[in-house]
């Protein structure tokens, strides 16, 4: 399981990552890009993950990461069931999701 203040840990340690309300969710944010959301409410995260990482995180566990059912699941948004995510699982995704966001143009 991994709790909201170790996932904003984790995000905010990440060089140059900020914090932002994004509409009823938070979003963690690289060059004003969006790389992970939580959404309290459910109790999920929402990360962007490239085609190949969503495809193995989601079939390792797919009842822990699947795709956002729609146009944004197809580019990679990927939703993540906080309460039953192993933390290093998690810390792996988000810093791929880190990444993917960062190494895309300005």
């Amino acid at each position: 399981m991994v709790s909201i203040e170790k996932f904003r840990t984790l995000a905010l340690s990440y060089p140059n990552a900020t914090e932002e309300p994004h509409f009823e969710k938070t979003s963690f944010r690289i060059n004003k890009k969006i790389f992970a959301s939580f959404d309290e409410k459910n109790n999920q995260a929402v990360l962007k993950l490239n085609e190949i990482d969503q495809s193995v995180f989601s079939a390792s566990s797919e009842m822990i990461f699947y795709p956002v059912p729609n146009k944004w699941g197809k580019q990679g948004w990927t939703i993540v069931e906080l309460s039953k995510v192993r933390p290093e699982m998690f810390e792996d995704a988000l810093i791929r999701s880190y990444e993917n966001v960062i190494s895309k143009k300005k």
